[in-house]
């Protein structure tokens, strides 16, 4: 009986985080501390790489899923693997990255967008 909530939550699949598992296999790989320093270093460079239009969808997935995961590191640690993240992240890193993401998507548009 308690499988199935009355509000259905989505299914933690690529399918249905394809820009947030495009962004876990780019930035938290294996090599991230080689790469970045920290998941939230990670995080901070992808926003500064990215353009808008791959920030937006990216930081507003990892919101749902950590609304999801209720924030629960070991929780949000088998959510992100299973996505394609290679990083087992901390209690002190999860709201930092979300931290970063909220930025991510307050942030203005560097580029000229024609319709919005």
């Amino acid at each position: 009986m308690d499988r199935k909530p009355s509000h259905s939550k989505p299914e933690i699949t690529t399918a249905n985080f394809p820009t947030l598992h495009t962004f876990l296999r780019g930035y938290f790989h294996e090599d991230v501390a080689d790469e970045y320093g920290t998941p939230p270093e990670a995080a901070e460079q992808f926003c500064e790489d990215a353009d808008t239009d791959e920030r937006t969808p990216v930081a507003r997935e990892w919101q749902q899923l950590t609304e999801l995961t209720h924030g629960q590191p070991a929780t949000l640690n088998a959510a992100l693997k299973k996505l394609g993240s290679a990083v087992q992240l901390n209690e002190e890193e999860i709201p930092q990255i979300s931290a970063i993401f909220a930025r991510c998507l307050a942030q203005k548009p560097r580029r000229h967008a024609a319709n919005e």
